[in-house]
């Protein structure tokens, strides 16, 4: 059994140094604490209106910034980084301090610290709505902020976390620090590999790694944001508050050991499982499935070692909601930490992969798993940080029960759409044909659901609603000075002694009890709980060890990216074309990887081939699909079809759920930064030659080519600003009035959306034709493929 959760230093310590007087930093937690209720408001308000957009798109009203593609983002950043973070930063500023017996080692940095996550956050809210994305999930936000960020994490948080622990007045870290200690570390690492970018201008860059490569570092950090800054965190809140709430010890030392190392080692391993039968190596995602379906047991542990913490409380737990919000969290931890390892399955993954199935499972977790959690820890921090009794716990019961209605209101509707999703999708009919072969007819058979997930979020937030009144008239009845006690403990010495192990009773699972010395199960592990550089380089090594085994085969074995002769860069116009493309947030509705299995290659058409996505910064194989696969849409369909679809996808495909992008027919096409993207993709590796002095005029050209076809296709040459304008005939004299469609974004997105998959089908020839001398003469054609154009 380990010690209490705040340990008390032994008396003889009194002796050996004089007591020392010093007071907890409570204020930082208060600020803290505050930004964790407004975000997870704000968090959850995104949330319900972009679960509203998706089923009412014409809701965005013509706003770019209005749109699913953009906000969705901002959504998931305001619920992991907002919300969460700020819980987590709570969590480990309260508990740090008393659990290492000392203040935290700077005010300032503490200030930095909150006040530079708020701004980090505020940049998010407005970047991510105009657009300004990497398109990599949880990991959108652009170079500037990624610098921030890792600023304020590693400067200012890592920094006073890891002075705190050096001069710290108790000798053993706590179970809860080793899981802060693997989050900080693990997270900068994370962050720096997968962030890092070629920048084209301040808010725009390029990923140094592309394709495959670029895929699998976005799961290596996607998949461990989800353990090392949704999950160890939190654990590390399990352990000091739910103990301190049940008054209780944590049930196991032993198996907090073996949970945490397991964890630190296996997580790691889990990320490409989110990509199986894609274009990445099999062997990788083998191995990731194996490790992932390894993690149940570690999981499962954390969530036994928690729930057995109130043996013998359990009573408790009817009058008291703090113990409430931590049981249904922990039983969600459980569910989520089960389900994981089920969805890393192939075969299981094989249906769940772009269904609703996997939003089920996040929002399980999410809102479960940490947001209850959180819930639980605000209740308990309020009284004691505002130093009054919780103004109503009738209210905080309240609460419990609507969020936890409301997350089952939320999953189950969106669980069920997920099966029907993937079952649809690979339905045939009795004469071996696709039974749903228009993808449109399987998003109408799940609108009913998506419309109930609006309701139970409705209900969810309707629960932080009474959070916000309980905690506001708790503040209200706060002493007008706060009590600031002084707390007296003796400074470490080198001469320390540790005092003798605590004896106590460890339950098996038989409910067998017998005396055990926690000292001679974990004397190994005891001495690594006073030596935190110790600690920290140990779980280094173990990130490193299991990141480095797959990560340097993936880069360095050319067999995992074999090359495909036909497949060369994108032409300036549809290089910007492709940015557009990812700055309108197209990623997260619609893939451009096409699965090698059968109900796939029937829709779409030939699988995608790792060689195809050689000059691909970033990847843009997608996670989800709300719209059809876009993998072999090259040539499908005419320039003015697509023209039409940006315009009003509902005129082209009725019951599409796809907002309207007419704006980008009325938004000009910065033309003169079209070189700085060339000369950047160059840089990364694109065989670029006369594009790298003529990319305006090739791009120009281009454009004209595309207008010139939509005209003949019985289209426009030119866009009215004003849409009246188009029935007078002296309008078309001035220039005011109307953009030239060649001058538009549309154009550029259509260059880039014709050009997507063709590569694959077309000959060595045609391209060397594309690259003969008299290409100077026309440049339009450089970079053209064959099947380019329609």
């Amino acid at each position: 059994m380990p010690a209490p959760a705040t340990p008390v230093s032994d008396p003889t310590d009194a002796q050996i140094s004089p007591l020392e007087s010093f007071k907890y930093d409570d204020h930082t937690v208060r600020m803290f604490t505050v930004a964790t209720m407004v975000w997870a408001g704000v968090a959850t308000l995104v949330g319900l209106w972009v679960a509203v957009l998706l089923v009412k798109p014409e809701w965005s009203f013509g706003l770019p910034q209005n749109t699913f593609g953009r906000l969705r983002p901002l959504h998931t950043n305001a619920a992991i980084f907002a919300f969460a973070g700020n819980g987590i930063f709570a969590a480990v500023y309260y508990s740090t301090q008393r659990l290492c017996k000392a203040r935290m080692w700077s005010d300032t940095l503490s200030k930095l610290h909150f006040w530079g996550w708020q701004l980090i956050i505020v940049s998010a809210a407005v970047t991510l709505p105009l657009g300004i994305t990497q398109s990599k999930e949880y990991a959108e936000l652009e170079w500037p902020i990624d610098l921030a960020l890792a600023v304020v994490w590693v400067g200012f948080f890592g920094v006073n976390f890891f002075m705190t622990l050096k001069h710290r007045r108790e000798r053993h870290m706590y179970v809860a620090i080793w899981f802060y200690i693997a989050t900080i570390v693990t997270v900068a690492i994370l962050h720096v590999f997968n962030n890092l970018v070629v920048p084209i201008g301040l808010w725009e860059s390029y990923p140094i790694y592309a394709g495959v490569q670029d895929a699998f570092m976005q799961w290596w950090y996607g998949h461990n944001a989800v353990a090392f800054f949704l999950t160890t965190p939190f654990l590390g809140m399990m352990y000091y508050f739910l103990p301190k709430a049940a008054g209780r010890p944590v049930f196991s030392y032993k198996l907090s050991i073996i949970h945490f190392w397991s964890l630190v080692f296996i997580y790691i391993w889990a990320g490409p499982h989110h990509l199986h039968y894609t274009a990445l190596p099999v062997w990788a995602s083998s191995v990731s499935m194996v490790f992932s379906v390894m993690l149940w047991m570690p999981s499962w542990g954390g969530m036994i070692n928690g729930l057995l913490t109130l043996r013998g409380a359990w009573h408790k737990v009817a009058q008291d909601p703090v113990l409430k919000f931590f049981v249904v969290g922990i039983t969600f931890y459980g569910i989520a930490t089960f389900e994981g390892p089920l969805l890393s399955i192939k075969s299981v993954n094989g249906l769940s992969h772009y269904t609703d199935w996997t939003i089920a499972h996040v929002h399980a977790g999410a809102l479960g798993w940490n947001g209850m959690m959180t819930f639980g820890m605000l209740y308990w921090l309020l009284p004691r940080l505002f130093q009054t009794e919780l103004y109503s716990k009738k209210l905080a019961t309240v609460h419990f029960w609507l969020g936890t209605a409301g997350i089952l209101l939320y999953i189950v509707p969106i669980y069920v759409a997920g099966l029907t999703q993937g079952l649809l999708w690979r339905a045939f009919d009795d004469a071996g044909n696709l039974a749903y072969p228009d993808f449109v007819e399987t998003v109408k058979a799940i609108i009913p659901m998506w419309w109930a997930r609006v309701f139970g979020g409705a209900v969810f937030i309707s629960g932080i609603a009474v959070m916000f009144f309980n905690a506001f008239m708790t503040w209200r009845n706060r002493p007008e000075v706060y009590d600031e006690p002084i707390i007296q403990a003796p400074a470490l010495t080198k001469d320390y002694v540790d005092p003798p192990p605590p004896k106590s009773r460890v339950h098996n699972v038989a409910g067998f009890a017998e005396k055990l010395d926690v000292w001679q199960q974990a004397a190994w592990h005891r001495v690594w709980e006073r030596l935190p550089l110790k600690f920290t380089v140990l779980v280094i090594v173990a990130v490193a060890v299991a990141s480095l085994f797959e990560i340097i085969p993936t880069f360095l074995i050319r067999a995992n990216v074999p090359t495909i002769a036909t497949v060369e860069p994108y032409t300036p116009l549809e290089l910007v074309g492709r940015d557009i493309y990812v700055n309108e947030g197209c990623y997260n509705c619609h893939s451009q990887m096409i699965r090698p299995l059968f109900a796939e290659t029937e829709r779409y058409g030939e699988y995608s081939k790792p060689g195809e996505f050689v000059y691909d910064h970033p990847f843009q194989w997608g996670s989800r699909r709300i719209g059809p696969d876009l993998a072999r849409e090259g040539g499908k369909q005419s320039h003015l079809w697509h023209l039409r679809h940006f315009r009003d996808p509902m005129a082209s495909t009725p019951d599409s759920v796809m907002p309207a992008y007419d704006n980008l027919e009325r938004t000009r096409l910065n033309f003169g930064g079209i070189a700085d993207r060339v000369q950047a993709a160059a840089w990364l590796g694109a065989p670029y030659d006369l594009e790298l002095t003529q990319a305006e005029s090739i791009a120009r050209l281009q454009a004209r080519q595309i207008v010139a076809e939509i005209v003949e296709q019985g289209g426009p040459d030119r866009v009215f600003l004003n849409p009246r304008d188009a029935a007078d005939a002296s309008a078309y004299d001035d220039e005011s009035k109307f953009v030239r469609l060649q001058e538009t974004q549309v154009i550029a997105l259509i260059a880039y959306v014709q050009r997507v998959g063709v590569d694959l089908f077309a000959t060595e020839d045609a391209g060397a034709a594309v690259a003969s001398p008299d290409a100077e003469e026309n440049p339009a054609k450089i970079g053209a493929k064959i099947g380019g154009q329609p």
